[in-house]
């Protein structure tokens, strides 16, 4: 399917951290399926000073029905998409690509009795998108979404996970880790580590199990190659089309 790059009005950029935004925009998505990404595309000066388009992926926070648009990013150093981003008030536009595009989404999950989400940084995104959905709290007895940061102040969208708390007080579990400090209810460390050592499952209350769970992994390359590897210990396989398995990865930054 050709790519086609439609207008999109921002409502508000709403700066978390130093380095964190939330981008809610208005634009005319087509239907797409909650775990998806869209491409941001913006003109801004190239390094010889001269305006070009550059773009990046982003998965969408709203869920498919929502009026408006997010996509939660950060920026990095020398990020000509992310600080134009960033840089953008209410009113600006910017571009974005239809139709989204990925499989990260919960047609191409399993069947499962536990689903383990988790993720590094703003690779948390994709998760809160998918919640919003019916579809997941009908499927899965459990659901633990995962949330691993350096420090403490980038545990973003704290509200809307109390909200799926409160509204799933019995099958939603939420278990944040914060590698560089200490943080009150936060486990510290890595998560492959803590898979390993057993802190994860002792925090949540429940195993990790080839038997009734299925693990999603979203953030850098280190938790995805490192938790396969821990997760195959205990007989656990990427998920295939035409192999089955029990981990479901996508690699976001």
């Amino acid at each position: 399917m050709a790519t086609n790059w439609v207008e999109a009005t921002v409502i508000e950029n709403r700066q978390l951290t130093d380095r964190h935004y939330a981008l809610i925009f208005e634009t005319q998505l087509l239907p797409f399926q909650a775990g998806q990404f869209v491409k941001a595309q913006i003109e801004v000066k190239n390094d010889e000073g001269e305006l070009e388009k550059f773009a990046n992926p982003y998965s969408l926070i709203n869920a498919p029905e929502e009026k408006h648009s997010e996509i939660y990013f950060n920026t990095v150093p020398d990020g000509k998409v992310s600080n134009g981003l960033a840089a953008l008030k209410a009113g600006d536009t910017f571009d974005v690509a239809q139709p989204c595009i990925g499989f990260f989404v919960l047609a191409q999950i399993p069947d499962a009795k536990h689903l383990w989400m988790l993720s590094t940084g703003t690779g948390i995104g994709p998760y809160l998108s998918i919640l919003k959905t019916a579809e997941a709290w009908e499927r899965f007895e459990k659901i633990i979404l995962v949330h691993a940061v350096p420090v403490a102040d980038e545990l973003n969208y704290s509200e809307l996970i109390e909200q799926f708390a409160k509204e799933h007080p019995d099958q939603f579990q939420f278990i944040s880790i914060v590698s560089r400090e200490d943080h009150v209810d936060s486990l510290k460390g890595r998560i492959p580590a803590l898979i390993e050592s057993g802190e994860l499952e002792a925090k949540a209350g429940l195993k990790i199990s080839a038997d009734d769970s299925h693990i999603m992994l979203c953030g850098n390359s280190g938790l995805l190659e490192d938790s396969k590897a821990v997760l195959k210990k205990r007989g656990m396989d990427r998920h295939l089309n035409r192999k089955p398995g029990h981990i479901s990865s996508e690699k976001y930054f």
